[in-house]
């Protein structure tokens, strides 16, 4: 099984914007809830039963081929800070974090997949890919869940679907997001209107760890909210046709901000870039929103294109939890700070000054803009 210390080194594609296609859309992400029959929900059950729970599912979940030589873990045996990494990447739910005995995660070596033993449900399982894939998503979790179905019985009603600890998960028990770089319709003053659009649609749009977390560096999160009473594949597709949208309404108001006022948003990467590259303290909100901006300045073409890969790895380098474990102590937010602008200096210290060509000067971009259609 692989080590917490090699689970670390090896980030996933999702996690280094390497992938083509992630320019607006970072990452889908599809999550199924499970819970086995006759068993009492986790929150309801007694430790003795959670680990009854753990002993048949983790075998099970370890022997499907597609998590071979991955990380399985019980959460008794992480510290806290692992815990909090583990959070911070995205592979477990803050709520998983909190569990001790009886709960385990299991991640597969590609960190596409990963599965929640006894979090809120008896089992979450769920894939992540880089860009707008959902279907690719679902279709990997999917194999997963068939496979463990195979060897365990889940709690399922006719009427009802999938049984699951909270009532909004019933039926498929399926949670399907995007997260999504919005800083053109952030700086043009126009996220409240869609996001307000995307909402009436019955869709849920939270921060960049999800529920009851704030947007930072521009990201935002979109997933269903309804669970029953439609089909998986209907469920994706709904969200598919809102996310394009979105992605529509961001592609259109990019153009239009640099049509109306080119120097502004020049001049808004420009000092990100200053920033970033020189700043000696720098806190962990103010380097988010810095870093979208200097995504956005490789998207309008003012960096070479890999630099928005290198954004979206330190994104992940400079949560708190990801400082303390480089640093191999325990920081105070001041010394979290410091090493943060350090890291972030190291990284872009051979990125060279924003340059608007002439193309781009000109107004003459390759795309010309799409309509934009109401939501």
């Amino acid at each position: 099984m692989m080590r917490f210390s090699t689970l670390l080194k090896h980030p996933a594609d999702w996690m280094t914007g390497a992938a083509k296609g992630t320019g607006v859309v970072l990452t889908s992400r599809v999550r199924l809830a499970r819970n086995l029959h006759r068993e009492p929900f986790p929150g309801w059950s007694t430790k003795e039963r959670r680990v009854s729970v753990l002993e048949r599912v983790k075998p099970e979940v370890e022997a499907l081929p597609e998590m071979k030589n991955g990380f399985s873990q019980e959460l008794d045996g992480l510290t806290s800070l692992q815990k909090q990494v583990l959070v911070e990447r995205h592979l477990i739910s803050r709520e998983q974090a909190a569990r001790g005995e009886g709960s385990a995660a299991i991640v597969n070596r590609k960190q596409a997949l990963c599965l929640m033993i006894n979090e809120e449900d008896h089992l979450r399982m769920q894939a992540i890919r880089p860009g707008l894939a959902l279907s690719e998503a679902y279709d990997l979790v999917s194999s997963i869940d068939t496979q463990l179905e195979s060897n365990l019985e889940f709690a399922f009603d006719h009427e009802l679907g999938y049984l699951s600890a909270c009532p909004t998960n019933l039926g498929t028990g399926m949670r399907a997001s995007a997260m999504l770089h919005l800083p053109g319709l952030v700086l043009s003053d126009q996220i409240a209107q869609v996001l307000q659009a995307v909402g009436k649609l019955q869709l849920a749009v939270r921060g960049f760890f999800g529920e009851g977390t704030e947007s930072l560096g521009n990201l935002f999160q979109i997933s269903n909210q309804s669970t029953l009473g439609e089909s998986e594949e209907m469920i994706i597709r709904r969200l598919e046709r809102v996310i394009e949208q979105v992605v529509s309404h961001e592609r259109n108001a990019r153009l239009k901000l640099f049509e109306d006022d080119a120097d502004m948003v020049f001049d808004r990467v420009g000092r990100a870039y200053g920033t970033l590259r020189h700043a000696h303290i720098i806190a962990s909100k103010e380097a988010l929103n810095l870093l979208s901006l200097l995504r956005l300045g490789a998207e309008l073409e003012f960096f070479p294109p890999e630099t928005g890969g290198t954004c979206d790895s330190l994104l992940m380098e400079i949560q708190p939890a990801h400082l303390q474990l480089h640093s191999g102590k325990k920081l105070t937010p001041e010394q979290r700070d410091a090493i943060r602008a350090e890291i972030i200096r190291t990284r872009l210290q051979s990125l060279d000054s924003p340059v608007m060509n002439d193309r781009q000067e000109n107004g003459d971009w390759e795309d010309p803009p799409e309509t934009i259609v109401d939501l």
